[in-house]
């Protein structure tokens, strides 16, 4: 399967299914009363983040996705069946982005995030049945499920992730520390797309390690692949910075790659790392040593220095307990981080704006009236049946409307429009 981290899909969220209108019909009862049961809601469409998915790729030829409706109410107060909840999984790390904003960034496997909400299933006119209401002849209908179109952004979460010029050998080390089969060969730009591989550590410690395209000079403008790939480094916690030991500038490989973080990131630039001398294997001592040194005067002295030969194997049970020590300590300042900024911050109440409404004057006979709660009950409403629309009305008054209504100038039989539903005479 091909690797693709961003897409755009459609999200529809089942139906509420529709109130029966029914009444009671039995031998001998000549009136039996209102018996119409209530339309099941219609299913959420949920992402759910899984480690076994690693691409978005199935989105480029399901370019929407449906949760089941809701199954209208029966007679004899049977209540319609709910539709099934349709849950999408999604990679770890996977950003989802709608309209209004982010909806959900899921970050850890089996996180579940609902992203379109189904509709509320309609009442049956049993549910009417009041003392001064002893045969309603109405049924609500059910209500549309959302709809949206989403985002879809993968920013891989991994441990570790590997970084340097193209050729360095990453593709390499993460074949040998881990599950992960990447193509490798001699040649720039082999790894075309990131790489994922869980590398023990252990009997109890294991890291993900995310193998990220070679770099070049300019990535964090667009120049090769870096623009498309940096993004996926951004949440690791530790990154490993490999070197060609056979290049001819091992210092100046290091502060190219590292401008480039700057660039794209500041954040990700102060990202804890460990510079990785590779393919030591078939030189000196004295010159690995030699450039070590300058690696380790371009990094700052306190940023480890290591070197390895990923294709011998050379040095790599060290990196991986250097790493998973680092990955840990990171880990743990971010988990303490997160909890004081939760216990510091103030729990504030937003105001339930969901009853909130507003009138406009559209013409001299027609008025727009819109408001989320209104015109979920005008969604509701059977405007073809006159006792739905006159509950509508009384619905209108309950809230105020009707009285701003009148405040500005409503004649009879003047229109009143609810926003994208429906309308009715004053």
């Amino acid at each position: 399967m091909s690797f693709v981290d961003r897409v755009t899909v459609t999200v529809q969220a089942g139906d509420g299914g529709h109130g029966k209108l029914g009444w009671r019909r039995e031998k001998f009862i000549s009136k039996g009363g209102p018996d119409g049961g209530d339309g099941g809601h219609g299913g959420n469409v949920v992402l759910v983040a899984s480690r076994n998915q690693d691409t978005l790729a199935r989105f480029r030829f399901e370019k929407e996705v449906k949760a089941q409706p809701g199954q209208p109410g029966g007679s004899s107060n049977k209540h319609g069946r709910s539709g099934q909840d349709l849950l999408v999984q999604v990679p770890v790390g996977t950003i989802a982005t709608g309209p209004e904003g982010i909806l959900a960034d899921l970050t850890e496997d089996g996180q579940e995030a609902v992203v379109a909400r189904g509709g509320r299933g309609g009442f049956g006119n049993a549910h009417f049945l009041s003392s001064t209401r002893q045969a309603p002849n109405f049924a609500e209908k059910g209500e549309p499920g959302e709809r949206r179109d989403l985002k879809l952004e993968l920013k891989m979460i991994a441990d570790v992730g590997l970084i340097g010029l193209p050729n360095a050998g990453k593709s390499t080390l993460l074949s040998r520390i881990s599950n992960a089969r990447p193509e490798i060969a001699n040649y720039p730009f082999t790894t075309l797309v990131p790489n994922l591989g869980m590398a023990p550590v252990d009997k109890d410690i294991a890291l993900l390690v995310a193998d990220i395209p070679g770099l070049i000079e300019g990535a964090a403008e667009g120049k090769g692949l870096g623009h498309d790939f940096l993004r996926h480094v951004e949440r690791t916690a530790v990154l490993l910075h490999l070197v060609d030991a056979y290049s001819n500038h091992p210092a100046a490989d290091y502060k190219t790659i590292r401008a480039e973080l700057a660039a794209y990131s500041p954040e990700l630039a102060g990202r804890p790392e460990i510079v990785v001398l590779n393919k030591i294997d078939g030189l000196d001592d004295e010159i690995v040593a030699d450039i070590a040194g300058q690696l380790q005067k371009a990094a700052g002295k306190n940023t480890p220095v290591m070197s390895i030969s990923a294709a011998a194997g050379t040095g790599l049970r060290p990196l991986l307990y250097a790493a998973a020590k680092l990955v840990h300590e990171q880990r743990a300042l971010a988990a303490a981080a997160a909890a004081e900024s939760e216990s510091a911050l103030p729990v504030i109440k937003l105001p339930d704006n969901a009853a909130a409404w507003r009138v406009e004057r559209l013409g001299p006979k027609t008025f727009m009236v819109t408001g989320r709660k209104i015109e979920k009950f005008a969604q509701r409403t059977e405007f073809t049946n006159d006792e739905a629309v006159q509950r509508l009305r009384d619905i209108l008054r309950k809230m105020g409307i009707m009285h701003k209504l009148e405040r500005d100038g409503i004649e009879a039989g003047n229109t009143i429009k609810i926003a994208g539903v429906g309308k009715l005479k004053y």
